[in-house]
């Protein structure tokens, strides 16, 4: 069910790329700078095609996006063009496979973001009929199908668009899978095609010209108004207008909504790497989440968007939090939190299993989607899942109009503003600030007494100067980092909240340096774990002053004790960790439901600089994409 932005709370992929433009202005200066914004989906090879006169030049190139700009060298005149970043599925990284992809005699030109499964059955059946395919793609399958659509069509003369319209909307209600698709003609210049199913895409409305892409980044700067396509939902696009069309069931009304994106959010600024960057943007990230959300007079948060009433909310005898990956790191600091303050049972799903299991679900439980992105495709799934037995489903996520954003019931966006290196580190921080006040929300729908209620306000209102003054424990980490760097196994341990922290400060130092790292709660270490440590394999405790601190300091004795090299992540007040620890970074103080906010900036900062100093690519780490569209 479509979802505008007003029924989802404001207060205020990524694999593959798609851009497209038609206009009156070169397609190509467009087509290369968006492929350049969409690099931090992750991809392995790129392409564009530029339609002439009376051809489309398709220009394709394995690696780099620059790759692609130097063969393309001075392009072809053209104010209409596709461009593509593919992460290969079906068939390596080659040239043959990039996008986009060529139908029939030229005559249909497209690029296609994710997965068709029934491809096979369909190339089989365009073989018999005389279609060749250079490629072992299952988009080029696609290509071919509007080719024999079109040769199955005839036109009609008072509706010149319509050949082509009926051509991909008999296609496409063939297709079984995914499919975001952006689709020119090679007879039919000045004119293109887009349609989406599980795969996002945008479509940027300028002054005589528009713009397609797989998300806001490659329009920022450029229009201000977008338009999110939803599901079964194809735009035909002139530089005269625009229109859109459900595939079954024809025109339909469209939602003009505001770009709030600006260019300069998805430039680096000056840093260098956007890992970086996306660290340092943190505390106004942490002040934009709770932006109009606290209520001083009520003691309480405020959601616009969850879309039920406050007898429904105190009827919730149980929450699921589902996620993957970082969002499911959130997830566990989210139980935590709302088992703590709210006394809400809590259970948190792998939303990879979840979607593959069939748990018993209680009437009057509340399932909450966990995603940076809300395109991943497991968290989507089962969110629908859950949804279609009838349960109430919400999300928490950062893009506005995505997949998992429509779907659901009702949600709270992070506006954390726009995260391209694959590494999540804002979107973390986001996530587990808008959990300590869904926790807050409904602690006080509950027993809460309005002294907590408003204690917990103010230690909301001071968590992003806390973060501003953890971040200067930059240089100390940096040192640190260039200590451990040749390191090829590294051990995070903490308890409570903390835990879901090593968890997290692990999977960065995994993501993007490439060392094997595992997070584990510290008691659980001498049941296994222990047998790992010896001087060369480090162990980072996470242990600001709480109640498991002299726990925590026992189990870092015990790795002392055989050797093991000690990092201690420790409350700025401690002198006596110090005396144990080899090495120390101190964080400001913080209340302990709030300490996984602060005590996973170092750990950022951390696996930041030992990838760095490994010479790896920090925001575009090998085999990852930004979120997993894909099963």
């Amino acid at each position: 069910m479509f979802r505008s932005r007003r029924q989802f709370d404001e207060g205020l992929y990524k694999m593959c790329g798609i851009v497209g433009y038609v206009g009156s202005e070169d397609a190509a200066e467009f087509l290369i700078d968006g492929l350049r914004r969409l690099e931090y989906r992750g991809y392995d090879s790129a392409g564009v095609a530029i339609v002439c006169e009376d051809d489309i030049a398709v220009t394709r190139s394995v690696g780099r996006i620059q790759s692609l700009a130097d063969r393309l060298g001075t392009p072809p005149p053209g104010t209409l063009g596709l461009g593509h970043t593919r992460w290969a599925t079906h068939g390596p990284a080659t040239e043959e496979n990039a996008h986009p992809h060529i139908g029939g005699d030229g005559e249909v030109v497209l690029v296609h973001n994710g997965v068709i499964e029934n491809y096979q059955i369909l190339k089989d059946g365009l073989i018999e009929k005389g279609y060749h395919f250079k490629s072992a793609t299952d988009s080029e399958v696609i290509a071919h199908l509007v080719a024999e659509g079109l040769s199955n069509t005839p036109a009609i003369e008072d509706q010149p668009h319509a050949r082509y319209v009926t051509a991909v909307q008999w296609a496409i209600a063939q297709l079984r899978g995914t499919y975001g698709l952006a689709i020119v003609f090679r007879d039919k210049p000045g004119f293109m095609i887009a349609a989406r199913f599980g795969s996002p895409l945008v479509i940027g409305v300028g002054r005589g010209e528009y713009f397609v892409a797989s998300d806001a980044s490659p329009i920022a700067g450029r229009t201000d108004r977008i338009v999110y396509l939803a599901d079964h939902q194809l735009a035909v696009l002139t530089a005269d207008g625009f229109s859109v069309l459900h595939r079954d069931s024809g025109k339909v009304r469209v939602n003009i909504q505001p770009l709030e994106a600006d260019s300069g959010e998805v430039s680096m600024n000056g840093y260098d790497h956007y890992m970086l960057k996306e660290i340092y943007e943190q505390p106004d990230a942490l002040r934009n989440a709770m932006r109009g959300r606290l209520n001083d007079q009520d003691a309480t948060a405020v959601f616009g968007g969850l879309n039920l009433t406050p007898q429904q909310l105190r009827g919730v005898e149980r929450i699921i939090l589902t996620g993957c990956g970082t969002s499911w790191h959130s997830a566990l600091v989210g139980e935590y939190m709302i088992e703590e303050l709210a006394r809400i049972p809590v259970c948190v799903e792998y939303a990879s299993e979840l979607r593959y299991r069939n748990p018993p679900i209680e009437n009057n439980t509340l399932v909450f989607g966990i995603t940076q992105s809300g395109e991943t495709a497991d968290t989507l799934a089962a969110l629908n899942e859950t949804k279609r037995k009838g349960h109430r489903t919400l999300a928490i996520c950062n893009v506005v109009g995505s997949s998992i954003a429509q779907a659901s019931d009702g949600g709270v966006y992070l506006h954390a503003g726009p995260e391209i290196g694959v590494a999540s580190t804002k979107a973390f921080t986001s996530q587990c600030c808008v959990l300590a006040m869904l926790a807050l929300y409904f602690g006080r729908m509950r027993h809460m007494s309005f002294e907590t209620g408003g204690r917990i306000i103010e230690d909301l209102r001071r968590l992003p100067a806390t973060i501003e003054q953890a971040l200067t424990c930059d240089a100390e980490v940096r040192r640190v980092a260039e200590k451990y760097q040749s390191a090829t196994n590294v051990l995070y341990l903490g308890r409570r909240y903390n835990f879901p922290t090593a968890l997290e400060g692990a999977l960065k130092l995994k993501e993007i340096s490439y060392i094997h790292a595992e997070g584990y709660p510290a008691a659980e270490m001498k049941h296994g774990p222990i047998a790992l440590v010896d001087a060369d394999t480090p162990s980072i405790f996470i242990m600001p002053r709480g109640t498991t601190y002299d726990k925590v300091l026992s189990n870092m004795e015990e790795v002392k004790a055989r050797g093991g090299p000690v990092i201690a992540i420790a409350s700025s007040d401690d002198t006596e960790i110090r005396k144990i620890a080899d090495d120390v970074i101190m964080i400001p103080e913080a209340p302990e439901f709030l300490q996984p906010i602060v005590s996973v900036i170092p750990l950022q900062l951390l696996s930041y600089h030992i990838a760095v100093l490994r010479g790896c690519d920090v925001d575009k780490p090998r085999n990852l994409a930004k979120s997993v569209t894909v099963e």
